[in-house]
């Protein structure tokens, strides 16, 4: 079996669950022990199914792509609305992985009062399309637990709104573990977390006196703080051929738990739910 394309594959079924969300997962890099730099890629695309908005109690669907690949030695992972590159290429090392590197997501959170279900959040103000970029760091390393492919990496990242939407940060601290079970499946399991300036808890959980005259909410101030943790799974199998090529069947899920001042806010614990699900299913093909 090829370290680079178990990894990778485990890399994208971990990004499945982070598909239209942000910060869910880390970017796990694919590692071959023969030439860790030549080019690959594995790209598919699924259904999602999701909160109507960050606290929601109603869920919709969208579809959603997922890539992950090297070319020249760097490594990359689209997964949804999040890119991000390692900038730092490996050595010839067999275990041990540095990364580091910028990363990108879009916010789509409550930009179109259409698609929310609950009639009071749909009548507060739309909020614009943010978009975040900053950097992330980690380390990881296979072969810990139950074979010479198995894998554990820890990461931080930090991004900032560079649109002037919610004019906060945000930093997401992850681990994740995944294993193959055969040449043909694999699992993988991530706990992560979010930490949020005051401008996004004002921007998307606090409810203003004009907001609550009009949808019957409570006037509401949030500050930044602890958002969220989040713990998800995620499995692949081979549908053709193996783990090493071919196309392969990727689904995963997460639970969030909301709390602070963003549980305690009336779109969370009036309108919707601290406790959030995201799952998805889909199609990722290597070559």
């Amino acid at each position: 079996m090829s370290i680079r394309f178990c990894l990778a594959l485990a890399g994208l079924a971990i990004s499945a669950p982070a598909l239209a969300q942000e910060g869910s997962a880390p970017p796990p890099p694919p590692e071959a022990p023969s030439d860790p730099r030549a080019d690959f890629v594995i790209a598919g695309a699924g259904a999602v199914v999701l909160p109507d908005f960050e606290g929601s109690s109603d869920y919709g669907f969208t579809a959603a792509p997922g890539a992950i690949g090297q070319v020249d030695g760097f490594r990359f992972l689209l997964a949804g609305n999040r890119f991000s590159v390692d900038l730092i290429r490996d050595g010839y090392g067999p275990t041990w992985d540095v990364q580091a590197g910028p990363i990108a997501v879009v916010n789509f959170n409550r930009i179109n009062n259409d698609a929310i279900s609950d009639p009071r959040v749909a009548l507060l103000a739309e909020r614009s399309l943010a978009l975040e970029v900053g950097g992330y760091v980690g380390i990881g390393k296979t072969g810990v637990l139950t074979s010479d492919y198995d894998r554990l990496s820890a990461t931080l990242s930090y991004r900032h709104d560079v649109t002037g939407v919610h004019k906060s940060g945000i930093w997401a601290p992850t681990l994740a573990y995944t294993t193959p079970l055969s040449t043909k499946a694999l699992v993988g399991i991530f706990v992560s977390a979010e930490i949020v300036g005051d401008g996004y808890g004002q921007t998307y959980f606090s409810v203003t006196p004009a907001e609550a005259a009009v949808s019957g909410l409570p006037a509401y101030q949030a500050d930044g703080g602890f958002k969220n943790w989040t713990l998800g799974s995620a499995f692949a199998h081979s549908l053709t051929g193996d783990l090493t090529g071919g196309l392969q069947l990727v689904a995963g899920g997460t639970y969030r738990k909301l709390v602070g001042d963003f549980g305690d806010s009336p779109i969370v614990a009036i309108a919707g739910s601290r406790d959030q699900w995201l799952g998805a299913v889909g199609l990722a093909y290597s070559f």
